[in-house]
């Protein structure tokens, strides 16, 4: 069955094209930070561990929801970690980190979704895709203060 939202079929996909790179942008955050709460030691172990598992939950979450906006539109939604890897413009680390290289790489990772949400707004905005730009808006607010908070820890 068609889909009549008042977007046309070049917009939906144009916006579900950017919102497969915010999807793949967030699953690969979403892994590293993970991955961090795991393998993180030092002073900082307990603060951070339970840190970075608020934020892993919060973008697990997340992942569903830009998911199924993806859907929403007509489009089917990256789900492979090759589909991720292509997609996404954050690079995995190598070893582990100490604790503040992770703090580091999590905040540039952060700021990396927020550019590529950003990225799709135009199009969003020309379309009048109120939910996607109400999606958008949230994300960059989550990214932007974990940013802040993560960044926050390195201040001297």
């Amino acid at each position: 069955m068609d889909i009549d939202i008042g977007i046309s079929k070049k917009d939906r996909t144009a916006i579900a094209h950017g919102l497969s790179r915010l999807l793949a942008d967030s699953y690969t955050l979403y892994l590293t930070t993970h991955n961090f709460h795991w393998n993180v030691t030092g002073p900082m172990f307990n603060t951070l561990h339970q840190m970075f598992e608020v934020q892993y939950t919060e973008l697990a979450l997340a992942v569903d929801a830009i998911a199924e906006r993806i859907r929403a539109l007509g489009e089917p939604a990256p789900g492979t970690y090759s589909a991720f890897a292509e997609l996404s413009r954050l690079e995995e680390p190598q070893g582990v980190p100490s604790a503040e290289e992770m703090i580091r790489q999590l905040v540039k990772g952060q700021e990396a979704v927020i550019r590529t949400a950003r990225e799709i707004m135009p199009v969003v905005d020309e379309a009048d895709d109120e939910p996607t730009a109400d999606l958008l808006t949230q994300r960059m607010q989550v990214h932007e203060k974990t940013a802040w908070m993560l960044r926050s820890m390195l201040a001297n």
